[in-house]
């Protein structure tokens, strides 16, 4: 009788115990945009791209779920220090001035899916084994089997949602807080067919990259976040490992031009046009380059509170007021 092994990466059906299992014995990490395992080095953007990463690991196959070990930090026995530090750092908080408390921001909401084509190509051979593309399907095609509208392809269309610990999809919502739970979300939309390989284009271009004719990808997004004080509005664009010495930021009144090139082996380049959502001193507007990410210092022109970054991004109907610049509240 056919069972299904349960490690991460491989959830394949077998009937014969001494097949060899391939498999990420670590645990999925969701750090800054970036989505990879433990166990080995490969970080991608996209969920699709990590589902993808080939697994690390070969074994035996098993119906139990062995849970990853967790790193335990050794404790510290002499806490007499680090409670008089802490005490001292309270102190510090008491004696320090106030200031007036800024409206927290919305958190930034991932960019909608691109659009996948709801048919195989009937022109197409579809490869044995190959699994349904459909997020939370997992429907194996068997070479020759027939197709029908009967096959009932059970499945998430929205994007996966990774927010504070919890995790989702946006078209349901159902969260949950480890990552082995959300892999088992059954799906909230039925199709009646399953999608094994789409269009037969290449998903890079269905991802908003294209390529130069020297090799560079060119990123039609990059994630970013902002918070705000009365004056200044500070911006974060993350992009690892950007070209220093090549990168250019210029502002404009209502506009941020950005050209971002990546150091990588295979390089990358992010170049954009930011429509802002208020005025800015490009005087006093001020930048830097980190590791993994550029941030912009945005001197606001008029003091207004910016409910967004960008002028094109949608509202969320709050009205958020941190004050404006030399006034007393």
């Amino acid at each position: 009788m056919a069972q299904k092994c349960v490690h991460q990466g491989c959830g394949k059906e077998y009937s014969d115990p001494d097949e060899v299992c391939r498999y990420h014995p670590g645990p999925p990490i969701f750090h800054e945009g970036q989505k990879g395992w433990k166990c080995c080095k490969p970080r991608v953007l996209t969920f699709d791209e990590f589902l993808e990463i080939a697994p690390c690991t070969e074994g035996k196959h098993s119906t139990t779920d062995h849970p990853p070990k967790i790193d335990k930090k050794e404790l510290d026995t002499d806490v007499a220090p680090t409670t008089q530090s802490l005490s001292d750092k309270l102190a510090e908080a008491v004696l320090a001035p106030s200031r007036a408390p800024l409206a927290p921001q919305p958190a930034p909401t991932a960019p909608p899916p691109p659009p996948e084509s709801e048919d195989d190509e009937p022109l197409l051979e579809i490869p044995d084994g190959k699994v349904c593309r459909r997020k939370a399907c997992n429907a194996v095609y068997k070479k020759g089997q027939p197709r029908s509208d009967d096959e009932k392809c059970l499945h998430h269309p929205g994007a996966p949602i990774f927010h504070e610990g919890s995790k989702g999809y946006t078209c349901c919502k159902r969260r949950v807080l480890e990552f082995d739970q959300f892999m088992k979300i059954e799906g909230c939309k039925t199709s009646p067919r399953h999608l094994f390989i789409g269009s037969g284009q290449d998903k890079s271009k269905k991802q908003g990259a294209s390529s130069t004719n020297g090799g560079e990808e060119l990123l039609e997004t990059v994630r970013h976040d902002f918070y705000q004080t009365p004056t200044t509005v500070i911006a974060s664009f993350f992009l690892k490992k950007i070209d220093r010495a090549k990168a250019t930021v210029k502002f404009n009144s209502n506009t941020l031009d950005l050209d971002l090139p990546t150091t990588d082996p295979a390089p990358k380049r992010y170049k954009k046009s930011v429509p802002l959502f208020g005025e800015i001193d490009t005087e006093k507007s001020t930048f830097k380059i980190l590791g993994t990410k550029l941030e912009v210092n945005l001197y606001k022109a008029d003091g207004a509170s910016w409910p967004v970054l960008r002028s094109d991004d949608p509202r969320t109907g709050e009205i958020l007021q941190v004050g404006r610049a030399g006034r007393v509240q």
